[in-house]
């Protein structure tokens, strides 16, 4: 019986100790560090002045005098500077006539400099890659981008490869969590997460309002990020992932049809961006924000606004009293938003109850980068860094926007203190302006005269 017994406790201890073992391994896999990332800068011959703005919308000979000015007052208050970039097809004049050489030499361009940065900065060989996710929502060749990009930089014959497409705004993060969840079945997984958007074939030349807005406002760029679980690169991340929320209410048809790649009545292709987009917007964003706040929040400020949520109930107040709202500050040290638009950016701040430093990073890099689409949080995040803001220890929330629609969001916490100017280099002294130096109202400015609609809601 004493052999039974001391048999069974070293059994019992195995197994407790197995478990023990095989939760902290869960734990480790669990991890999510980002190592490095860093953002494309496209040349300088393919920089779009005011000149060149004016001279593409001129050359549009379908535009009647409703559309020009329509296309002029959106761009004057788009909120973009004229440091942007556009594809060399669009600068040609070839837009009308894109070509399959047009989309790939602007992916080749962004793998050469995004890609081949991310690498040499951390140090990472190629064949240490094991993982690889790639998102461009609207050029999706065969063989697919991320099949190029293997073949480019000699990844392993083993390498895992995810080729995301048609996910819009929102596809950085849907990156990211891809690649959280394969390292969850993974120990010691090195991920390349590319990020970026083809604008070469996908230059609007109709008349549809709708579908113009995208021209005005959409820019090049792209951006590659090294994430692993590998804890022994954990002194040299950056940042560590907390936690990361989607919201997909594609299910409400208003909401599924807020931005979509269509013809238009005369056959040509474009994004249309409804009128109910900002709806689904506000919607997209209060479901995400419902599922993140109790996961960020401090108890205290989360009691605070349910209190205050009940009185309100007990006392009956309705009618245009605004109601209490979560101080998402408690929580949250900077807020890295979607550039989309000024009016993307206002209306988020005023959401969450923001300052102007608070939005500050989103309104720069809205100005000097446009709407790089889906890797504009990348340019964002830079700025903070360049800014030297980002310090051990600090909370930063992500937040995005995209067709289907979705609103996706990452909470972050810095492991040390950051201060690299990446993309930013050669110019973050010149941020924020005393003053921001709006050139196309100096040249078009006049269009803000006319009645009519203009610097729409855009992702």
């Amino acid at each position: 019986m004493e052999l039974l017994a001391v048999v069974t406790a070293l059994l019992l201890a195995h197994a407790l100790a197995y478990l023990a073992w095989q939760a902290a391994s869960r734990r480790r896999r669990s991890r999510c560090y980002l190592l490095d990332y860093a953002c494309h800068k496209p040349s300088d011959d393919r920089k779009v002045t005011t000149e060149t703005a004016g001279a593409v919308i001129e050359r549009n000979k379908r535009l009647g005098l409703s559309e020009y000015r329509f296309l002029l007052k959106v761009i004057v208050n788009s909120g973009i500077g004229e440091h942007t970039y556009c594809p060399r097809n669009v600068l040609e004049g070839r837009e009308e006539r894109p070509t399959l050489a047009d989309a790939l030499d602007e992916m080749d361009a962004f793998f050469s400099d995004a890609v081949a940065s991310v690498l040499s900065k951390s140090n990472v060989d190629p064949l240490a890659v094991d993982l690889v996710v790639l998102n461009v929502g609207s050029f999706s060749p065969a063989p697919s981008l991320v099949s190029r990009l293997v073949a480019r930089f000699g990844l392993r014959d083993d390498v895992m490869a995810y080729n995301l497409s048609g996910m819009g705004c929102s596809a950085g993060l849907i990156a990211v969590d891809v690649a959280r969840n394969v390292m969850l079945t993974r120990p010691r997984t090195m991920a390349l997460v590319v990020t970026s958007e083809s604008c070469a074939p996908n230059w609007y030349m109709g008349t549809d309002k709708s579908m113009m807005l995208g021209n005005c406002l959409f820019r090049c760029g792209g951006a590659a990020a090294l994430l692993t679980n590998d804890p022994a690169f954990r002194r040299r991340a950056k940042m560590e992932l907390r936690y990361l929320v989607r919201a997909n209410i594609g299910a409400h048809d208003d909401a599924h049809a807020a931005a979509v790649h269509r013809e238009d009545s005369d056959g040509r292709l474009g994004v249309s961006l409804s009128k109910a987009l900002p709806k689904a917007a506000v919607r997209a964003f209060t479901e995400n924000l419902q599922r993140l706040a109790p996961r960020i929040l401090p108890a205290g400020e989360l009691a605070r606004f349910a209190a205050r949520l009940l009185l309100r109930k007990l006392l009956r107040r309705k009618g245009k009293e605004e109601g209490p709202k979560i101080d998402f500050k408690t929580g949250v040290d900077h807020f890295c938003l979607h550039p989309g638009g000024t009016a993307v950016i206002e209306a988020v701040r005023k959401s969450l109850g923001l300052s102007g430093h608070d939005v500050e990073p989103a309104r720069m890099t809205l100005h000097r980068w446009g709407n790089t689409s889906a890797s504009s949080l990348w340019y964002v995040l830079s700025y903070m860094e360049a800014k030297r803001r980002l310090k051990r220890g600090d909370r930063v929330l992500m937040v995005t926007f995209g067709s289907g629609f979705k609103c996706n969001s990452c909470y972050w916490e810095v492991t040390r203190d950051l201060e690299d100017a990446g993309a930013w280099e050669d110019c973050i002294d010149q941020y924020p302006p005393e003053t921001l130096v709006n050139p196309y109202m100096d040249k078009f400015g006049w269009v803000n005269d006319i009645q009519g609609q203009g610097g729409g809601f855009v992702f």
